[in-house]
């Protein structure tokens, strides 16, 4: 058998990823050489919440030299991520759309738009109703004995993990149509096994929120509506019966 247009299909389709990955990441890179420019003012936003949370708290300490700017390049690349993801999803979409059919491709634009959607709620929700009420419940333990003194960077890095953690999160109803699509797991299965999936949530939920009752609660209710809402998507495109 001549193995040679098996070789240049799968070339093909090497290159065409690699021009994909390309665009995502020149796209991220752009976002964050961008967002680098206004660091300082982005930041300010970031820690606005913790100053809020904690009015006798004056200010960030940082104790390495290049710490404060190591900071600013997480930020910026915190929020490339953010503005580079519908880029990120239509790149994807673009290298798997030739091998769809028409409505197919309809589908996935619809997914896109809606995935795009969840990651950002799942940010802004995190930043304006996890982040105040986490940062009230740790910071409420400083007093006359203890004196609170974040770090600039482990600051900003526990908001970048929480806001992406939020933002992957709220993406159960497109994983879930996504893997149905592709026949992974039927919607019955999820269906069925519902009751194991609200415990994975619940478990899941807890750790992100570093323990906090409060916060867990404010992300558990919404990720279990978001998990029917995959179900309710999958029946009413006919995705894994």
């Amino acid at each position: 058998m001549n193995a040679e247009p098996l070789v240049n299909h799968f070339s093909l389709h090497l290159k065409e990823l690699r021009k994909r990955i390309t665009i995502a990441f020149a796209a991220v890179l752009v976002a964050s050489g961008v967002a680098y420019l206004f660091a300082k003012p982005i930041t300010k936003f970031l820690v606005a919440p913790l100053f809020t949370s904690c009015p006798q708290l004056a200010s960030l300490v940082y104790t390495n030299l290049t710490e404060a700017f190591v900071s600013y390049l997480k930020v910026s690349l915190l929020v490339g991520l953010v503005v580079g993801f519908p880029v990120i999803l239509s790149q994807f979409w673009m290298f798997i759309a030739p091998g769809l059919h028409r409505h197919e491709k309809q589908l996935a634009r619809t997914v896109v738009f809606w995935a795009t959607f969840l990651f950002g709620f799942g940010v802004c929700f995190s930043y304006f109703a996890v982040l105040p009420r986490g940062l009230a419940f740790f910071m409420s333990f400083a007093g006359e004995d203890m004196a609170a003194m974040p770090k600039l960077d482990a600051y900003l890095s526990f908001v970048a993990r929480s806001s992406l953690a939020f933002g992957l999160s709220f993406e159960i109803p497109f994983l879930m149509v996504m893997a149905g699509k592709a026949g992974f797991v039927e919607r019955s299965y999820f269906s069925s096994k519902r009751h194991y999936f609200y415990i994975a949530i619940i478990v899941l939920s807890f750790l992100l929120a570093a323990g906090d009752v409060m916060s867990t609660m404010l992300l558990v209710l919404p990720l279990f509506i978001l998990y029917e809402l995959g179900l309710l998507v999958m029946k009413i495109f006919g995705v894994g019966h």
